[in-house]
């Protein structure tokens, strides 16, 4: 395996819950009024130090998107997915971004999030926007 070159960021960080790499800025947050199946997620404009998966179309709650799951490239730990394409012309905004399953990382002050009973159950990208 190659020399792994990881990105530091400066502020306050979203981080890979397992290795601590970082992933994304609390500035980047384009929106958390996003679901997953374990509960919360948000849209990023930007993220650091993930690797990208196969793209693959899937039918969330909001329609037909092409996605591609994405990785920490410190741990291999999938933490979300980028959105490669949306079907339906009401959820291009969305095309080139990410998102972080809250569920999957640490927060900017080192907190988890749990999933709880009330966590949104089934498909994902849920947006309230």
């Amino acid at each position: 395996m190659g020399r792994l070159f990881v990105m530091h960021l400066e502020g306050k960080v979203y981080s890979c819950k397992h290795c601590h790499t970082h992933l994304g800025l609390t500035t980047d947050i384009i929106s958390k009024s996003f679901h997953c199946k374990h509960g919360k997620a948000y849209l990023f404009n930007k993220v650091v130090n993930v690797t990208s998966g196969v793209k693959e179309d899937r039918m969330m709650i909001t329609g037909m998107h092409t996605v591609s799951d994405i990785f920490c490239v410190g741990c291999g730990s999938i933490v979300g997915w980028k959105y490669e394409a949306a079907h339906e012309k009401s959820q291009r905004y969305k095309e080139g971004k990410f998102i972080l399953e809250r569920y999957k990382v640490s927060g900017p002050d080192g907190s988890h999030y749990w999933v709880t009973h009330d966590a949104h159950v089934g498909g994902s990208d849920v947006d309230d926007v």
